[in-house]
């Protein structure tokens, strides 16, 4: 028996990072995932790898059709939702006066209406199940304590952040049985802190520690820490919680 027995998540960005690493996480407690992703092909090889309770479909979660035929193709493939995690998402650097406004547009589009976009079209499919579910939304210590060089990336964030409360209480309202909450990472080992790391202009050691000084624990995190958390949010174990924010950050949003 595992936590996620019974229980069906379609999952943004569920190729690789985080939303990789959930999938496989939801897979191995019992449930069966939908892994959403730009990168069909990267999602499809992943879920091969986790077997018969995971499937992959292409998903660009700007768009809202992606959403509505990923939503149809999770109900016929598993016969219902019961989970959704949103965690696709990019970050670009870039202060208020510097940003490329492309890159402001495209931040925004991708974490703050995608986020949107997911819970749209997945609410009506989770109440659909008859069963207690769940959303969980990816936010980032940046939407708690914002940094001065990611003007759009902190500000996705911090929307998502409140989307979520919004849509947690209007759930409670209705009587939805759907609980909404946000998980916050810090930096975390994942292609995207990667990309970071091969981008700084100093020696890639010095780069390490930089990201690391960000986190009082002196390091940064694991996809699996941050998918554990967002499967404790998806569980029963948490039927009480919801419009709340767990941070997985190693105290990044409390630094100095």
């Amino acid at each position: 028996m595992g936590i996620m027995d019974g229980k069906v998540a379609l999952i943004s960005g569920g190729a690789e990072g985080i939303g990789g690493t959930a999938g496989q996480r939801f897979v191995e407690e019992g449930g069966s995932v939908m892994l959403g992703d730009i990168q069909l092909e990267k999602a499809q090889a992943h879920a091969a790898a986790l077997g018969d309770h995971a499937a992959a479909i292409q998903l660009d979660v700007r768009n809202l059709d992606d959403w509505e035929t990923a939503v149809a193709a999770t109900k016929e493939q598993f016969g219902k939702i019961t989970t959704l995690f949103n965690v696709a998402g990019i970050s670009e650097p870039g202060s208020v006066d510097e940003v490329d406004l492309d890159s402001w547009n495209r931040t925004i589009d991708i974490n703050l209406h995608g986020t949107f976009n997911g819970c749209r079209v997945a609410l009506p499919a989770i109440i659909e199940s008859g069963e207690d579910g769940s959303i969980v939304n990816i936010g980032s210590m940046l939407a708690m304590r914002p940094g001065a060089q990611f003007a759009a990336y902190c500000a996705s964030k911090a929307a998502v952040t409140s989307l979520s409360k919004s849509l947690a209480l209007h759930c409670a309202a209705e009587k939805y049985p759907v609980r909404v909450n946000t998980v916050h990472p810090g930096a975390i080992d994942t292609p995207m802190y990667q990309r970071y790391l091969a981008a700084y202009p100093g020696p890639h050691d010095e780069a390490v520690e930089v990201f690391n000084r960000n986190h009082p624990i002196n390091r940064v995190g694991l996809a699996t820490e941050v998918a554990d958390a967002m499967l404790w949010l998806a569980s029963d174990a948490s039927s009480f919680t919801t419009a709340n924010d767990i941070t997985v950050d190693g105290g990044g949003s409390y630094r100095e």
